[in-house]
């Protein structure tokens, strides 16, 4: 019997119109874009300013974007999985909403919460579904309007977030493409280090945590740094080791976009020099669930068919790991 993988078949994106700049940041808090620059790699954002549109807004259009490109029916759609830290509604599914705004009406949907590793465990879940035989294409989108839960008071956030929205389609492949290998991890212990104290079920929302900025985004800094750069760079390391992989037979690294520091040592880390690292870091920031599949849309034109691809990511939770998957068309 011949062996099913799961391939990703064509992407699609959507970052909105209004772009945040290093400048502009500059009359809002203390702090410059020469530091700004030289610490994150950060350059401008893309902020989703229209009143009344949230994550769901972006998913769509960047699912429209990939349909439209690959001409695909919405109904021939098995499954819509959208991987996202900032939901529309907290108990209504936005993938749901997503699913019937695009025509997917015979697929069924759900929201994948793991804040920068959503989209990376949603490739895992994606393509297992693909790899059982029980489902031929299976949308995966990632998404955040980060903000929405941003302070834009608190120069150790407000400098790092961008809002944007990219999607991949899997399909079943015959050719040994798409997903060879995964390894995924998480630990409890980091939750404490990066998170939004109040809004949940702990904490449920009052005016007093409004008051307190309770409701935004809270991290340490030093921290967050600290443990992304060692389980990023180790995870990416591991797929290369595990697969008996040398940087030589690496075509594209395509790692989170969080900061230039992390992305640097965990390309140093595998060996990689810096025209086979995809980056687009300066020009959306830190798009939380969109940073990989926005670097897909943005390298699209230059991957080839067969090229091999490591994938990495580490997110709040904490939560991180790498993804290694050969890439199955040319543009």
């Amino acid at each position: 019997m011949t062996k099913i993988t799961a391939a990703i078949t064509a992407v699609g994106k959507y970052v909105p119109d209004y772009i945040l700049t290093n400048k502009e940041l500059e009359t809002m808090v203390d702090t410059n874009d020469e530091w700004i620059t030289s610490r994150t790699g950060i350059k401008e954002r893309r902020i989703l300013k229209e009143e009344g549109k949230g994550t769901s807004y972006m998913a769509i259009k960047a699912a429209e974007e990939l349909l439209q490109k690959s001409n695909i029916d919405p109904t021939a759609i098995d499954l819509v999985i959208v991987g996202t830290a900032t939901p529309d509604l907290p108990v209504a599914s936005t993938a749901a909403h997503v699913a019937t705004q695009i025509g997917a009406t015979n697929a069924f949907s759900y929201d994948l919460q793991a804040a920068c590793s959503s989209f990376l465990y949603g490739m895992s879940t994606a393509a297992s579904y693909v790899e059982s035989g029980r489902y031929k294409k299976v949308l995966l989108i990632g998404a955040d309007k980060m903000s929405s839960i941003i302070d834009y008071t608190d120069r150790a956030t407000c400098i790092i977030f961008g809002d944007g929205a990219g999607a991949v389609l899997f399909e079943p492949n015959t050719e040994n493409l798409g997903l060879q290998d995964e390894y995924l991890r998480s630990d409890g212990n980091g939750r404490e280090f990066l998170k939004i104290d109040a809004g949940g079920s702990i904490m449920p929302t009052t005016e007093e945590t409004l008051k307190n900025g309770l409701n935004s985004v809270r991290q340490e800094g030093k921290t967050v740094f600290k443990f992304a750069v060692s389980n990023m760079a180790d995870v990416a390391e591991k797929m290369l080791t595990r697969n008996n992989l040398s940087k030589e037979d690496i075509q594209w690294l395509a790692p989170h976009q969080a900061n230039n520091r992390i992305i640097d040592a965990t390309a140093r880390r595998v060996g990689l020099e810096s025209d086979k690292v995809m980056v687009n870091i300066h020009k959306y920031g830190n798009t939380t669930s969109a940073t990989l599949p926005l670097l897909l849309a943005d390298y699209e034109d230059q991957l080839k068919k067969g090229d091999n691809i490591i994938f990495a990511a580490f997110g709040g939770g904490f939560t991180w790991g790498a993804i290694y998957l050969k890439w199955a068309y040319n543009a």
